[in-house]
């Protein structure tokens, strides 16, 4: 029997195709998956992949690419071209612990056909960081802020940026709030307006943020690039 069903027509649907969440899964599993979401659509995207599911997805015979820090693989067939980029995303850390999870948020949206630019380690314990880390950053359409501990960044950069923020809770810290949730609530009722995914979620910022980034191209308020 048929372990998987891969969605292919998602992209057609949404604009974002079906992303394959690696962890947890058999290698030959994941071959499998990825195999078939090539030769139907040229390219694909799997996320949390370890360093012992590579031998197999390598052993496939496509173009790789894999990023270490964030753990996202992108396989596509020899022939398959890449996009243009449409819209431009930034992305800010509030410290060097969240670097993992914004690089996963910054390759999807890249892979998703964005421009992105990043700034780590910029959290309000040294807030001077932060203006300058905007200003290098440039007209970004929309920005994704990852923080762990008590979460005040994201609220920081809303209540400065007249683009649209994302807070993406990362779990770091300790104890008593500890493993990103002070950081969730705290972005949940945040005083500016901002939106916020689950913690850990590199995945879900990136996509939509790759979506309102297009969106603002399609309505003329964007750059194409």
């Amino acid at each position: 029997m048929k372990e998987f069903t891969p969605d292919l027509q998602r992209e057609g649907r949404t604009g974002i195709p079906e992303v394959v969440l690696a962890e947890g899964k058999r290698p030959e599993q994941l071959t499998e998956i990825a195999r078939s979401i090539v030769e139907a659509n040229g390219m694909a995207i799997l996320t949390r992949v370890s360093e012992e599911q590579l031998p197999a997805l390598r052993g496939l015979g496509y173009p790789i690419q894999y990023h270490a820090g964030s753990r996202v693989c992108v396989l596509s067939s020899p022939d398959h071209k890449p996009k243009g980029k449409e819209g431009r995303v930034g992305i800010l850390t509030a410290g060097t612990l969240d670097i993992p999870v914004a690089q996963e948020a910054q390759e999807i949206a890249a892979a998703l056909g964005c421009d992105t630019i990043a700034k780590y380690d910029v959290g309000i314990a040294g807030v001077h960081r932060l203006f300058g880390a905007l200003s290098e950053m440039g007209d970004v359409d929309v920005y994704i802020v990852a923080a762990g501990r008590e979460g005040a960044l994201p609220t920081l950069v809303a209540g400065l940026v007249d683009k649209p923020v994302i807070g993406l809770p990362v779990s770091t810290g300790y104890g008593f709030g500890g493993k990103g949730e002070a950081a969730l609530g705290a972005m949940l009722q945040s005083c500016a307006p901002l939106v916020v995914v689950n913690i850990d979620a590199g995945f879900v910022a990136g996509a939509v943020a790759s979506r309102i980034a297009k969106a603002r191209i399609g309505k003329g308020r964007g750059k194409k690039r």
